[in-house]
């Protein structure tokens, strides 16, 4: 943590933060007018609203949100759970997150953050999932997480929650950007796949304050968070008034690319990314695709075999595989075979035998339907 901002300063912005209603670009310029967070809080309601141009009423509960909060408790019980507080200052505070036009004040982060040179990808959807976007968001967060690259989402039903089980399946880390403060888990049902991101090794963030409640505007407030920190986002499901392209628009306005699935033209589901599509966005079929968009300076530690365009040419003979590989296809010659059952067959952790799918599926081998490899028809 930055020692130039006071601890006094920094449970000052924790007390500003807990206003709600207030976008954090206006705190951070009522923060200019006053010098710091600590002298707005010196205040009285009439001076606020005449040297800031607020509202009168806008002054007073902006005021008693910030007293009715105790910051020195927020901090605590965010320490309780092995997570930090950071404001833009700290070296810990993402640089991308300080970038945006709208940085939080504060970030509660429980779990390790993904250090700057890590490939993060974005994907969203729909909460209201069809087995066909169950399957694609299992199957392209899984392959991402596989390659090296940090899923990025926001712990939702649905497509959120398909896309982090994939990264924790792999034992990996993945990032929540949650609606609601560190320490209250929404949706209830998620709080094992919460815990489990944490054991892997990956992050939850909130600029919420502790144990804040999920209310319905902090959820489009979120996705400018996961927008900001991924690089591409990826839509792959939703309606064409889905949440989730309320985070392709902001990506859009933050200069981040934006990909989209293609889908079932009747399916209500489909109309978000394929709307998408149809105003420019990058098609996507396979991990590939997504990967071809990750810049130049993130790929470095990622695994280059994952960068390699599908061959369309006539399949090689096996007899070309690594032993590995070909380990792989006996496991699978009897018919459709997981991943667990793979790995077991082969004698490696799932990671391994994740990697060595991939490869193979990459190569023509392979053909993946509902979590189930086989050998390919082609």
């Amino acid at each position: 943590m930055n020692p130039s901002v006071s601890a006094a300063e920094r449970l000052a912005r924790i007390r500003l933060n807990a206003f709600l209603f207030f976008r954090a670009d206006w705190l951070e310029r009522l923060i200019e007018i006053f010098g710091s967070a600590e002298e707005i809080l010196r205040q009285d309601a009439q001076t606020l609203s005449q040297e800031a141009n607020l509202n009168l009423s806008t002054a007073n509960h902006l005021l008693q949100a910030a007293f009715a909060l105790d910051p020195q408790e927020e901090w605590d019980k965010t320490a309780a759970l092995g997570g930090h507080i950071f404001v833009p200052e700290d070296e810990e505070y993402p640089q991308s997150l300080k970038n945006i036009k709208e940085a939080p004040l504060v970030i509660y982060v429980l779990g390790k953050l993904p250090p700057p040179e890590q490939a993060c990808v974005g994907m969203v959807g729909t909460r209201k999932i069809t087995p066909y976007g169950r399957r694609v968001a299992a199957k392209l967060a899984g392959d991402l997480t596989a390659c090296g690259v940090t899923v990025i989402s926001g712990l939702a039903r649905g497509v959120d929650s398909e896309c982090h089980a994939a990264a924790v399946r792999l034992k990996k880390p993945t990032v929540a950007v949650i609606g609601t403060g560190v320490g209250r888990c929404y949706p209830p049902e998620n709080r094992a796949l919460e815990k489990a991101i944490l054991e892997h090794g990956g992050a939850v963030i909130s600029e919420l304050p502790f144990n804040r409640p999920p209310n319905a505007f902090h959820f489009p407030r979120r996705n400018r968070i996961i927008a900001a920190l991924s690089q591409p986002v990826v839509v792959v499901e939703g309606e064409i008034k889905s949440g989730a392209l309320i985070t392709a628009k902001l990506a859009l306005e933050m200069g981040k690319d934006v990909l989209a699935v293609p889908g079932p033209i009747d399916s209500p589901q489909s109309g978000g990314p394929n709307n998408l599509i149809k105003d420019g966005a990058g098609v996507v079929t396979s991990v590939v695709d997504i990967l071809d968009y990750i810049p130049q300076q993130l790929r470095f530690g990622l695994d280059s075999r994952f960068f390699e365009k599908k061959d369309d040419s006539p399949q090689k003979p096996e007899e070309d595989l690594t032993p590995r590989q070909r380990a792989v296809m006996t496991a699978v010659s009897g018919g459709q075979a997981c991943l667990d059952q793979i790995a077991e067959a082969i004698n490696a952790d799932v990671p391994e035998a994740a990697s060595l799918l991939f490869e193979l599926e990459v190569k023509g081998f392979l053909a993946c339907e509902n979590g189930l490899y086989s050998k390919s028809k082609f």
